[in-house]
Protein backbone atom coordinates (compact mmCIF):
# COMPACT_ATOMS: atom_id res chain seq x y z
CA UNK A 1 0.00 0.00 0.00
CA UNK A 2 1.16 3.55 -1.02
CA UNK A 3 2.03 6.75 1.71
CA UNK A 4 0.31 9.27 0.39
CA UNK A 5 1.44 12.99 1.74
CA UNK A 6 -1.85 14.92 0.92
CA UNK A 7 -5.56 13.76 0.73
CA UNK A 8 -5.99 15.30 -2.63
CA UNK A 9 -2.54 13.16 -3.65
CA UNK A 10 -3.94 9.39 -2.58
CA UNK A 11 -7.61 10.50 -4.08
CA UNK A 12 -5.51 11.45 -7.44
CA UNK A 13 -3.70 7.94 -7.31
CA UNK A 14 -6.90 5.88 -6.46
CA UNK A 15 -8.83 7.43 -8.92
CA UNK A 16 -5.97 6.62 -11.48
CA UNK A 17 -6.19 2.70 -10.19
CA UNK A 18 -9.99 2.68 -11.23
CA UNK A 19 -11.46 3.91 -7.94
CA UNK A 20 -13.83 6.55 -9.77
CA UNK A 21 -17.03 6.39 -7.56
CA UNK A 22 -17.84 8.83 -4.87
CA UNK A 23 -19.36 7.20 -1.56
CA UNK A 24 -21.11 8.69 1.03
CA UNK A 25 -21.91 7.52 4.70
CA UNK A 26 -25.94 6.68 5.46
CA UNK A 27 -26.70 4.90 8.87
CA UNK A 28 -27.06 1.66 7.55
CA UNK A 29 -24.58 1.47 4.11
CA UNK A 30 -22.04 3.40 1.76
CA UNK A 31 -24.32 4.88 -1.21
CA UNK A 32 -23.32 5.89 -4.58
CA UNK A 33 -25.41 8.49 -5.82
CA UNK A 34 -24.26 8.55 -9.18
CA UNK A 35 -24.75 4.71 -9.56
CA UNK A 36 -28.11 4.85 -7.45
CA UNK A 37 -26.33 2.30 -5.38
CA UNK A 38 -26.44 0.99 -1.65
CA UNK A 39 -24.25 -1.34 -0.25
CA UNK A 40 -24.40 -2.91 2.93
CA UNK A 41 -21.17 -4.07 5.23
CA UNK A 42 -21.23 -7.21 3.81
CA UNK A 43 -21.32 -6.40 0.09
CA UNK A 44 -18.24 -4.22 0.11
CA UNK A 45 -14.97 -4.21 1.05
CA UNK A 46 -12.10 -1.78 2.14
CA UNK A 47 -9.12 -2.23 -0.03
CA UNK A 48 -6.84 0.72 1.55
CA UNK A 49 -7.41 3.43 4.29
CA UNK A 50 -5.13 6.20 4.37
CA UNK A 51 -5.59 9.00 7.26
CA UNK A 52 -4.37 12.23 7.07
CA UNK A 53 -4.03 15.07 9.75
CA UNK A 54 -3.77 19.00 8.54
CA UNK A 55 -0.37 21.05 10.15
CA UNK A 56 -2.24 23.87 10.35
CA UNK A 57 -4.94 22.42 12.36
CA UNK A 58 -4.82 19.58 14.50
CA UNK A 59 -8.37 18.97 14.81
CA UNK A 60 -9.16 18.41 11.22
CA UNK A 61 -8.23 14.79 10.43
CA UNK A 62 -9.76 12.54 7.45
CA UNK A 63 -10.09 8.84 6.57
CA UNK A 64 -10.27 7.82 2.99
CA UNK A 65 -11.10 4.26 2.44
CA UNK A 66 -10.74 2.82 -0.85
CA UNK A 67 -13.68 0.53 -1.78
CA UNK A 68 -14.95 -2.42 -3.92
CA UNK A 69 -17.91 -4.28 -4.43
CA UNK A 70 -17.40 -7.14 -6.48
CA UNK A 71 -21.12 -8.31 -6.69
CA UNK A 72 -22.10 -4.70 -7.74
CA UNK A 73 -18.90 -4.19 -9.98
CA UNK A 74 -17.98 -0.79 -8.52
CA UNK A 75 -14.89 0.85 -7.24
CA UNK A 76 -14.90 4.20 -5.06
CA UNK A 77 -13.66 6.39 -2.23
CA UNK A 78 -15.35 7.46 0.48
CA UNK A 79 -13.73 10.74 2.71
CA UNK A 80 -14.58 11.28 5.59
CA UNK A 81 -13.94 13.02 9.15
CA UNK A 82 -11.72 10.85 11.50
CA UNK A 83 -12.76 12.65 14.66
CA UNK A 84 -15.95 13.56 17.01
CA UNK A 85 -17.20 15.32 13.88
CA UNK A 86 -17.57 11.90 11.88
CA UNK A 87 -21.19 10.78 10.65
CA UNK A 88 -23.43 8.52 12.86
CA UNK A 89 -23.81 5.05 11.42
CA UNK A 90 -25.11 1.58 12.49
CA UNK A 91 -22.61 -0.94 15.02
CA UNK A 92 -22.05 -2.80 11.17
CA UNK A 93 -21.36 -0.28 9.01
CA UNK A 94 -19.01 1.01 12.03
CA UNK A 95 -17.07 -2.20 12.62
CA UNK A 96 -16.39 -2.57 8.84
CA UNK A 97 -14.94 0.79 8.62
CA UNK A 98 -12.86 -0.07 11.55
CA UNK A 99 -11.40 -3.04 10.31
CA UNK A 100 -8.35 -2.12 9.09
Amino acid sequence: METYSTLSEAINDLMQKGYTHNFNINEECVECSEKDLQLKPDEFEIDEVHRFQEMSDIDNESILFAISSTHHNVKGLLVNAYSIYSNPSSSALIAKLSTK
